[in-house]
């Protein structure tokens, strides 16, 4: 079966089910898919972070990644920053304790502190975001903006792309495509405001959809330099066609927050 075939059997399969759990799972149901994804995707980094076997370095990103991500839940954000801080700090400890063992190499701290603020503190937008006014719309129109932005630019690069955009990192990608990705990143949270969510202003949406598919794109690429970085090709193998579960988050972590704090600060 070609990898292609299997991303969109993967895709048929997945996509009604996170449908469903979006529309009618409700906010715990939700809380509870973002929490499994982003475990799964701190999982894959600290493979790629610190290989294979038990460390301290993946237990206490793995118990911020969790505590992080069930604050977010309760949507206090007082609690949720000083999760955060803190698990900075565990980190830095451990590192301490662990000097004479190893040396003055903070190389592995840096990894930890780089997982914890990557994937839980960038995740936790999911939570926050559908706990908002609008949460389910809000969470349908990110999903479009990365989907259809993505569908279009690998249709649009495969016929026309040429130039390579960052060959260093992402070799496949090119200018055309990502032209491609703007242009469908529009036009689909264009379509789905006229559809779906009438008061969200036709201006806010260009912008959202514009300014957001840039910074998906640089999502993506900021994961497939890690991957290059560790050597390996997808960060997991868990959804077939599509690699690991932070190759599919990749792009919707940097767009998330983006578009939370759009709302928060420049609609509200």
């Amino acid at each position: 079966m070609s990898p292609h075939l299997k991303r969109w059997l993967t895709a048929l399969v997945a996509v009604p089910a996170l449908f469903g759990i979006i529309a009618y799972g409700g906010n715990a149901s939700f809380a509870v898919l973002i929490i499994l994804a982003s475990l799964a995707g701190m999982y894959e980094y600290n493979r790629m972070a610190f290989g294979k076997g038990l460390s301290a370095e993946k237990v206490v990103t793995m118990t911020a990644a969790l505590l992080i991500l069930l604050t977010a839940v309760s949507g206090d954000a007082k609690v949720l920053f000083a999760l955060v801080a803190f698990s900075v700090m565990a980190v830095l400890m451990i590192n301490l304790l662990r000097i004479r063992e190893r040396g003055l190499d903070m190389a592995p701290a840096g990894r930890a502190l780089l997982g914890i603020l990557y994937i839980p503190a960038l995740m936790s937008h999911f939570i926050l975001i559908r706990g908002t006014q609008s949460g389910v719309l809000w969470i349908f129109f990110i999903l479009v903006l990365a989907f259809a932005g993505d569908i279009a630019a690998f249709y649009v690069g495969r016929q026309f792309g040429k130039r390579k955009l960052l060959p260093e990192v992402s070799p496949g990608k090119t200018v055309e495509g990502m032209i491609g990705l703007m242009a469908g990143s529009v036009v689909g949270c264009l379509l789905f405001r006229q559809w779906f969510f009438p008061e969200l202003g036709a201006a806010h949406t260009v912008v959202l959809g514009l300014v957001g598919s840039v910074v998906g794109q640089l999502g993506d690429l900021s994961e497939s330099a890690l991957k290059r970085s560790a050597g390996v090709k997808d960060s997991g193998v868990m959804l077939p066609g599509h690699g690991g579960i932070l190759d599919r988050l990749d792009c919707l972590m940097f767009i998330t927050p983006f578009v939370y704090y759009y709302q928060e600060f420049i609609i509200r």
